[in-house]
């Protein structure tokens, strides 16, 4: 027995390492193992399998055979020009096509690569050699004396726990880089942490800062977006943001009402990774079944016109590495021909989550639909296709009560048709006295 525990280490090791996701970091130098160790340990203790690369690298690769060889892709190189190997910005848009997620942080020295990558994306950042000032919200401690080394409340974060935790308990976030915009027709895009109102993006060693290309709260300093194929990219302003230094350092912000110990960078910096590399907010469909009242399984063939059904989906959400039901409770069904004809909330029961309704009196071809779409959670999408038939001539009612009048003007015209044919036949009119009789009765008589 003195070999069960080295086997059940061995197994442990096994599930978890089949579990572990594979993660090219790409840094300016071999040193970004050590300005940016904390963040990056914090990854391998969650299970994470990490490869620390230099961003110019002549080995570097996303696909072998057509295969993607890494799941998320860290960069941590504001100041790359041109990556090495097969890599580049169109690689790295194939990488997201594929279902990889990326991490992109940049910093005042921003590099050409960088911003192209940010472009394919929908999102552009400021000039290099730009960085956030603010003057009202900067850091006495950190700061140069060029107020670019900012702080930010937590009014100034996204309000959705998947992406960044729980914001309300977070303290001042530091932030030092380059800001961003998304573009105007970025649908997708997720303001994740936005500068305020009084910050303004410029050259900090400019005299002073005329007509700055972004300024106040259209500044983002984080953003990010979920593709359509649920992969998700996130675009720092700050490589810093994650560095040792800032995930330590205590706070000292010129603006009173922005005030904490300790930073918040090390909790945001957690839940971001964590959401950026699908560990929170994924939700997937577990089964599906639908079928008529007082029955258990789908009809063999079709439904019929005014049934009553009832349809049931199981959801499951991915929770420190386990599934568990969902507990959402704002899933809606569409029953959609081509416009829904039925739209119901379902009623969710430890993830079992149902609606029962009465088809309407309409044939043709139906679909059971859900598309769920909430911020921080992949999309979640299910179709299941049905018929709807008219009644067998057998199957409708023998009187129905609607028709009543019908059948009793039926019927009172024929009693009418009756009576007027007896009066018609059976009448003979009585001659007057003293009226003419043509010549044509005359010979009738």
């Amino acid at each position: 027995m003195r070999w069960l525990p080295t086997l059940l280490l061995v197994a442990s090791i096994g599930i978890q390492q089949s579990f572990a996701d594979r993660v090219l970091v790409l840094g300016e130098t071999a040193a970004v193992k050590d300005s940016h160790s904390v963040f990056l340990n914090s990854i391998k203790e969650r299970g994470h399998e990490l490869t620390v690369r230099a961003a110019d690298d002549a080995q570097l690769a996303l696909f072998k055979h057509g295969q993607l060889i890494f799941d998320h892709l860290f960069v941590l190189a504001p100041g790359v020009q041109v990556f090495g190997g097969s890599l580049s910005p169109v690689e790295i848009s194939k990488f997201v096509d594929a279902g990889g997620n990326v991490l992109i942080a940049a910093g005042s020295n921003i590099g050409d690569a960088l911003r192209e990558v940010a472009v394919e994306h929908g999102f552009e950042f400021d000039e290099a050699g730009t960085a956030v000032i603010d003057h009202h919200n900067y850091d006495q401690t950190l700061d140069a004396g060029d107020h670019t080394t900012i702080v930010v409340g937590k009014d100034q974060i996204i309000s959705a726990e998947l992406i960044v935790g729980n914001a309300a308990k977070l303290g001042p976030v530091l932030f030092r880089g380059v800001g961003l915009v998304s573009g105007k027709s970025n649908n997708l895009a997720l303001n994740i942490v936005k500068a305020s109102g009084t910050a303004f993006s410029s050259d900090p060693k400019a005299a002073r800062a005329v007509n700055p290309s972004i300024a106040g709260s259209r500044t983002l300093l984080i953003g990010g977006l979920q593709s359509r194929n649920n992969a998700r990219i996130v675009f720092s302003g700050s490589a810093e943001f994650f560095s040792n230094t800032f995930l330590a350092s205590k706070t000292n912000s010129v603006n009173p009402l922005v005030q904490g110990a300790s930073s918040g960078n090390a909790e945001l910096a957690s839940a971001i990774s964590k959401w950026v590399m699908k560990e929170s907010g994924v939700i997937r469909v577990k089964s599906v079944n639908h079928h008529k009242k007082g029955e258990t399984v789908p009809p063999a063939e079709d439904y019929f016109i005014t049934e009553d059904v009832v349809y049931t989906i199981e959801i499951e959400e991915l929770k420190n590495g386990k599934w568990v039901p969902f507990q959402g409770k704002d899933v809606q069904l569409e029953f959609v021909r081509i416009d829904p004809f039925v739209r119901a909330t379902l009623k969710n029961n430890n993830g079992r989550l149902s609606a029962a309704f009465k088809l309407p009196d309409v044939l043709g071809v139906f679909k059971f639909l859900v598309d769920y779409r909430r911020v921080g959670y992949t999309h979640l999408y299910d179709v299941q296709q049905v018929s709807v038939r008219p009644l067998w001539h057998t199957q409708y009612e023998r009187f129905i009560r609607s028709a009543y009048p019908y059948y009793a003007s039926s019927f009172s015209m024929m009693a009418g048709l009756v009576l007027f044919s007896i009066v018609y036949l059976y009448h003979k009119d009585t001659p007057i006295k003293g009226a003419k009789v043509l010549d044509s009765e005359k010979k009738k008589n």
